[in-house]
């Protein structure tokens, strides 16, 4: 569940009315992949490996994600769709392989941002900057997986 929250990668912009708006997940589509460390909470460490695919509606403000990630002992499939409104981001996401479900709640701008994604038993605090194409996500949750560290590439 530490990836529920990887879904919400934006820039906050706003465009004027002679341009076509700009939602804040217009660069957000495509494939990505990458990889990190997930620490455990024997402080163990382990390598993971995630390839995501984000699809954006047209005025750039809706945002379908498929991540999928696995290390040497565990595998994760995550949906998520996430919404931008007035500076605020809220959706839902689910995991296939645990049939687990919440939400998903934040804020930011400039590529940085903090959400809090929640379920029944769950929460975790992301930490999110995204640079053109690359994106950097710390996740800190109460579970097993106390923290994962994700760095992510278009292709």
């Amino acid at each position: 569940m530490i990836v529920a929250a990887v879904t919400l990668f934006a820039v906050f912009t706003s465009g004027s009315a002679s341009y076509a708006q700009s939602g804040p997940f217009t660069s957000m589509a495509g494939n990505w992949s990458g990889g990190g460390t997930v620490t455990l909470d024997d402080g163990s460490s382990e390598r993971i490996r995630c390839r995501a695919s984000y699809a954006v509606n047209a005025s750039g403000t809706g945002l379908n994600q498929t991540l999928v990630c696995a290390s040497d002992s565990y595998k994760f499939n995550l949906a998520a769709n996430v919404v931008a409104e007035g500076g605020s981001l809220s959706g839902t996401w689910s995991e296939s392989n645990r049939n687990a479900n919440g939400t998903l709640q934040g804020r930011g701008s400039n590529g940085n941002f903090q959400v809090v994604a929640s379920a029944a038993g769950f929460t975790a605090n992301i930490s999110l900057t995204t640079h053109g194409n690359r994106q950097s996500v710390v996740i800190k949750t109460d579970t097993a997986f106390r923290t994962a560290a994700i760095s992510l590439s278009r292709h």
